[in-house]
């Protein structure tokens, strides 16, 4: 018996999962394997199904689309359908039920724990799955009022209502007000998808500019905040902090916390 995960989604093609879940199931010498699956939204339940009936796997992490659909097909047991409501991970408990949890909040915090972003403006691009982890974790940090801009009005306002966040739904046209963190929760700037190059002018020096997007690594709107001389955080970091819980939940030991350079080397290779 050899335990194994994947990461699904729909594309998946550019998921750097497997290499960050392989870098550590070498690094530890473990018996193990990762891989990517695309999968479509229609076959979503089906896929599941089917992978229940293998002893050896141990679960998925989700990507787009499928990161709130999944809640319906899995168990709930930290209540992420009133929280954060998506799920990016799904494993396999002690007792072989199949669970949905989220590792983005926890990965999109990490890199900026020392922020202090209390009473602060926060600005978001977007409004689905990732842009949910986000909020849930901006609320976690207190922050004071959050900007999102989205296409869908509505949407972003349901959202902010949601989390309990004091803010307002701009375009994604619009320029971002003065911000102590700008966040691209969006899939502008994906390979594939059009650049966001928002108008950062109004932004101070101690403005932190944060994209999710890690693919391509430098993206538009990275390029612009360097060209803006603005301190940035690209979406590796999050990757990596988000992948370290979903690792230990799949394959029982925590991944090693040296070698994240070297990580960070072969990701960009």
């Amino acid at each position: 018996m050899t335990a194994w995960a994947e990461v699904i989604g729909d594309p998946v093609a550019h998921s750097l999962s497997p290499v960050i879940h392989r870098f550590w199931l070498d690094a530890l010498k473990l018996p193990g394997a990762y891989h990517a699956t695309a999968v479509g939204a229609g076959d979503l339940a089906s896929f599941l199904d089917e992978r229940r009936k293998d002893p050896d796997w141990r679960g998925c992490n989700v990507t787009m689309p499928h990161k709130q659909a999944v809640l319906a097909l899995a168990e709930d047991r930290g209540g992420l359908r009133d929280s954060i409501g998506a799920a990016n991970t799904l494993f396999r408990a002690d007792d072989g039920a199949l669970v949905a949890t989220n590792t983005d909040a926890a990965g999109f915090y990490e890199p900026i724990a020392d922020a202090d972003l209390a009473g602060r403006t926060v600005t978001v691009a977007g409004a689905g799955g990732a842009a949910r982890a986000v909020l849930f974790a901006l609320r976690q940090m207190g922050v004071g009022e959050v900007v999102l801009l989205n296409r869908t009005p509505l949407k972003a306002a349901a959202l902010l209502h949601h989390f309990g966040l004091k803010g307002r739904v701009l375009g994604l046209d619009a320029v971002p007000p003065p911000s102590a963190l700008i966040v691209n929760a969006s899939a502008l700037g994906m390979a594939g998808q059009p650049d966001w190059r928002p108008d950062l002018s109004q932004q101070d020096d101690g403005c932190i500019v944060y994209d999710l997007v890690y693919h391509p690594l430098e993206t538009a709107l990275l390029q612009t905040a360097a060209e803006a001389e603005l301190a940035t955080v690209d979406g590796l970091d999050m990757l990596i902090g988000q992948a370290r819980v979903a690792f230990e939940l799949f394959f029982g030991q925590a991944p090693p916390e040296e070698g994240d350079e070297a990580l960070r080397a072969r990701l960009v290779a």
